[in-house]
């Protein structure tokens, strides 16, 4: 268990943060300058807090009050920053091994080939940095981290300098750590698809200050606007089929069939689907002769005037769902607190990095 209680000035910044975090992957959201990366760092020991204490399972990494701190090689901590950081003159292997270093030889529980199995990167141990791609560096990276037997993982944005093709690529190798390593994670993110792929916990940052801390389906659905997020709405459900023939998936969730991008996820494998907002068409009869697949039926539970918009809660089937329709629409749609609706939505408009295994919680 990690626990944060602190107050850090860093010119006219100003962070306070009081908190713990258990196992899984925790995220820190927010966005640029909201103070995540200076709350990891601080966490690390490269910044020392200004005020406040962090204590790691019963030991205290830093006391504002006596001066007792903790430096970073000390604490035993894996750090994967935005770029590989590898050091160019060592093949892979010895990048890789370089994360043992540290470590006591009777505490070395990682081995150089399981490692470089569960990221994928047994080719690539002869070769020198320069000969990488740049999501290949990441993998190395987070290889290295891993080899040093780190109580705790730092990631600070790991994929932002990605392409979306190497993003995608490099999200299951971080949801295998978060789920078969078994050490609490930190990672910093302001991306959402990232947030709601693998987060078990959110803590929302604005301004140095933790604005909304839980699930990831809690804590998104709550934040403002002026935060950053895209509204949306997450719905549970689990896959039933896979069609090669057409090209999709197909899922069951209690709002009703799902019919989503093809992806490499296992019948029966519990999924997460962010459906954006921006992406729902609401309806008060079922149109004909039109393409969407998806089509949930559900009953309005709520609306709520936003700007030159109308926000719609649509119970269904016990799943909630936020739909955004303009103020003409709904008046001629008749919405009203009981109406029976219909929410459509086209395969093709769920991102592929939108669906996801469960996280493990």
């Amino acid at each position: 268990m990690l626990t944060i209680d602190i107050e850090h000035n860093q010119g006219s910044f100003d962070l306070v943060a009081d908190f713990s975090v258990g196992q899984g992957l925790t995220v820190f959201f927010g966005p640029s300058g909201s103070g995540k990366t200076t709350l990891i760092n601080l966490v690390a020991g490269l910044v020392r807090p200004t005020k406040g204490r962090i204590v790691f399972n019963d030991q205290v990494w830093s006391d504002g009050a006596t001066g007792h701190f903790v430096p970073p090689h000390r604490r035993r901590i894996g750090y994967v920053f935005q770029e590989g950081r590898l050091f160019p003159h060592l093949t892979v292997r010895q990048n890789l091994l370089y994360g043992t270093r540290f470590v006591p030889a009777a505490e070395r529980t990682e081995s150089l080939d399981r490692v470089a199995d569960l990221l994928g990167i047994s080719r690539l141990l002869t070769r020198r940095p320069s000969g990488l791609s740049g999501g290949e560096k990441q993998r190395v990276a987070l290889g290295r981290a891993l080899m040093s037997n780190p109580r705790l993982l730092l990631m600070d944005e790991p994929l932002s300098a990605l392409d979306v093709e190497l993003k995608a690529a490099i999200l299951p190798d971080i949801e295998r750590i978060r789920d078969e390593v078994g050490i609490p994670i930190l990672y910093v993110s302001h991306s959402l698809e990232e947030v709601a792929r693998l987060a078990t916990r959110v803590i929302a940052l604005f301004r140095g200050r933790a604005t909304a801390i839980g699930a990831p389906d809690e804590v998104l659905d709550i934040l403002a606007p002026g935060a950053g997020v895209q509204p949306g709405n997450f719905l549970h459900a689990t896959v039933t089929d896979q069609s090669a023939e057409d090209g999709i998936t197909l899922a069951e969730s209690a709002a009703g069939p799902l019919f989503l991008r093809k992806t490499d996820v296992a019948v029966g494998t519990r999924i997460r689907v962010f459906v954006p907002v921006s992406e729902i068409v609401v309806a008060t009869s079922l149109p004909e002769g039109i393409s969407t697949l998806n089509r949930l039926h559900g009953v309005v539970i709520g609306l709520r005037e936003e700007g030159n918009s109308v926000m719609v809660s649509v119970d269904c089937g016990g799943e909630q769902m936020i739909c955004e329709v303009t103020r003409r629409s709904a008046k001629s749609l008749g919405l009203a607190t009981g109406s029976p609706v219909h929410l459509l939505f086209k395969t093709v408009s769920l991102a592929s990095e939108a669906i996801f295994r469960q996280a493990v919680r």
